[in-house]
């Protein structure tokens, strides 16, 4: 092999004409790669972190993104057999991060949706509950691979897919060892540290918010997450400040004016049934109503997105369908770093993916007979291409954690309750098979966001695409069982919808179905989140990363927008080109570095939760005095992190 120097510097910014991406590992290069020890342990580390997810995510209603923290990982363990003589190569350990962290999608998708049957009292058996998994994580996985050559490749710099790219460093930075790996793990350290103190420990705040004077219920906060910082790092200035615009409107104008217009109001307003908007915080404002906005909003932008990307995806279906005849996708022509699974394989599994949720007599619970399974199946497979497309891009700007997949999950629900409601199905069995469709478009829409980011690290490395495709759907296969196991104990052990496991995600779905079935949604929340983004492409906006904006609270963008910030900043100051590039490598590296500390440690306080069956309690912050007090000294550590953060960018 070729010396090795780091990613090439094309790797950061859009191709000009005629210019070529150098991978890490060229082409023409042949290395161990899809081998024996490498799915193993992406399968190991799968089945641990899917689990652990799980309990994150019907905790509090977020999953995290485990692709760096299996890299880590792998490579922890490829070093220890390499001291036994047993050598492995930087595609290996890309092939045990891809096969791993499909888990947390295929988590994601369950626990944002099927625990509203337990609600129902229709709770699903653990084989109706895999083969949903499986056949949502699949479907993902295939809309996605005929989308990879123009999503990853041609919009190569423009959707910068920041986790993806992280994780390519962090794989890089290893392998070259020396003073670039340094940062990495320095950065790893620190998040680590700093998310001890917040998350498990607890002796300072996880989050800061004060209240805007004059603007009645108008806050501001931050997280105080070094992950989201390094993302807004890696992300660049322009995107962080459309999607910060967005959290700002929904937390000074929309949440304000909806407090003032409901000050005089003597009954609660739909959806909430029993608080009056004048006794509801900013926060509880959020939640009954500002996140149906969001979601109007998500959905409008993205059907946009799919109107613009309808010609690369005809551009790729016809590239993909000049390979149907002969099975190889032209691997004899095409280079190793640009084959796919043939299309025909595609449509094939598809089709018997469909025909598995038709046939298939408990896979939509009571709802009926095949002709009206074989509905769902289709609205599963609409809505799935759909949102795939959607997800690709969206993870594309803010990364995997990010991604909006209950906004988009309550969009499917509302085309197919809506659907359901002209046929008549509108008992509890309709209820159910409604969540199912929207529990498959979910694990499809989650899953091919992280298909995404892990293509997008292969491309940067060198690997074969095929090759990881095959890994993703390993992944998936192996992982589902286990997700579907832990959250069948955790419904046996506290129930969902208790203090301890509250599901919000799986509620707001509960909340969307009852309301289109039994017609009564709020459907002037819903347009007035489509106005939103309407009027966002009216004034030349991107649209689908303020939506976003809109849907997440604004303290998730703030340390994003930060981030962003920085960047801008070092890209203005810095006149030297040569010094631009190190400042700007060192930021990504430590930037990579807080994901993957973060993203560790949020796996491991995940997974001592589901052990202990309780979250850990820690010292608290009651040693700080009041809750202001404790919040100003929380601000004041995620400033010196910032600070050792800036200077060590600064010395570069």
């Amino acid at each position: 092999m070729t010396e090795k120097k780091g990613l090439d510097a094309k790797a950061y910014r859009p191709l000009e004409e005629g210019e070529q991406y150098q991978s890490y590992v060229p082409a023409q290069e042949t290395v161990a790669e899809f081998t024996f020890k490498a799915v193993g342990l992406g399968i190991l580390f799968g089945i641990i972190f899917g689990a652990a997810n799980a309990y994150l995510g019907l905790r509090a209603g977020l999953t995290i993104s485990t692709s760096i923290p299996v890299a880590v990982m792998a490579v922890a363990v490829f070093k220890i057999l390499a001291k036994g003589g047993v050598k492995s190569t930087i595609l290996e350990t890309n092939i045990a991060q891809t096969t791993g962290s499909a888990s947390s999608s295929v988590a994601s998708g369950v626990i944002f949706t099927l625990p509203a049957l337990f609600m129902w009292g229709v709770a699903p058996g653990l084989l109706q509950m895999t083969v949903l998994a499986m056949c949502g994580g699949l479907l993902g996985i295939l809309f996605m691979i005929p989308l990879r050559k123009y999503l990853i490749e041609k919009e190569h710099g423009k959707l910068p897919y920041p986790e993806g790219t992280a994780c390519a460093e962090v794989l890089v930075a290893n392998e070259l060892g020396g003073n670039k790996a340094k940062y990495i793990f320095w950065g790893m350290g620190v998040a680590a540290l700093f998310k001890t103190l917040t998350s498990w420990l607890k002796v300072i705040p996880s989050h800061a918010s004060f209240n805007v004077p004059f603007i009645k219920k108008a806050s501001i906060g931050i997280d105080l997450s070094a992950a989201l910082f390094g993302v807004g790092y890696i992300l660049g200035p322009r995107i962080a400040a459309i999607m910060v615009g967005g959290g700002l409107l929904s937390a000074l104008i929309i949440i304000p004016g909806i407090a003032y217009w409901g000050d005089s109001l003597t009954a609660p307003l739909f959806p909430e049934t029993q608080m009056l908007i004048k006794d509801m915080s900013a926060s509880q404002i959020w939640t009954r109503y500002v996140r149906y906005i969001g979601a109007g909003a998500v959905a409008t932008a993205g059907i946009i997105t799919l109107i613009r990307s309808i010609p690369l995806m005809l551009e790729s279906f016809k590239a993909g369908a000049s390979h149907l005849g002969d099975g190889s996708n032209g691997d004899a022509q095409v280079p190793r770093t640009q084959r796919d699974l043939p299309l025909k394989f595609v449509g094939v599994a598809i089709l018997v993916i469909v025909a598995v949720l038709t046939l298939f007599p408990d896979a939509f619970g009571q709802i009926g007979e095949v002709g009206t399974r074989l509905v769902a199946a289709l609205c599963v497979t609409v809505f799935a291409f759909f949102f795939v497309t959607v997800a690709s891009r969206i993870v594309g700007l803010v990364g995997v954690t990010s991604n909006p997949t209950s906004g988009m999950t309550i969009a499917a629900l509302l085309g197919t309750a809506t659907i359901f409601l002209a046929m008549g199905w509108t008992d509890t069995a309709g209820k159910a098979a409604t969540l199912i469709v929207g529990c498959v478009v979910a694990i499809a829409a989650s899953i091919s966001g992280d298909t995404s980011q892990d293509l997008k690290s292969g491309y940067l490395l060198g690997a074969t695409p095929k090759k990881q495709q095959m890994a993703e759907l390993l992944g998936v296969l192996t992982s589902a069982t286990f997700v579907c196991l832990a959250v069948l104990l955790l419904a046996e052990t506290f129930g969902f919808g208790s203090s301890e496991l509250p599901a919000p995600q799986a509620t707001l779905m509960k909340l969307v179905i009852d309301g289109v079935l039994d017609q009564n949604l709020p459907w002037t929340l819903v347009f007035i989140g489509a106005g939103i983004a309407i009027v966002c492409e009216l004034f030349k906006i991107p649209s689908l990363p303020f939506a976003v904006g809109v849907y997440l609270p604004v303290a998730t963008m703030t340390p994003i927008f930060i981030g962003g910030l920085i960047r801008h900043y070092f890209e203005k100051r810095t006149k030297n080109k040569e010094q631009l590039e190190e400042r700007r490598e060192r930021g990504v590296l430590l930037g990579s570095g807080f994901v993957g500390g973060e993203g560790l440690l949020g796996v491991g306080i995940a997974a001592v939760a589901f052990a202990q069956s309780r979250k850990p309690e820690g010292i608290g912050t009651d040693w700080l005095g009041g809750e202001v007090t404790a919040m100003i000294v929380g601000a004041f550590a995620f400033a010196c992190l910032i600070y050792w953060f800036f200077n060590n960018i600064r010395k570069a």
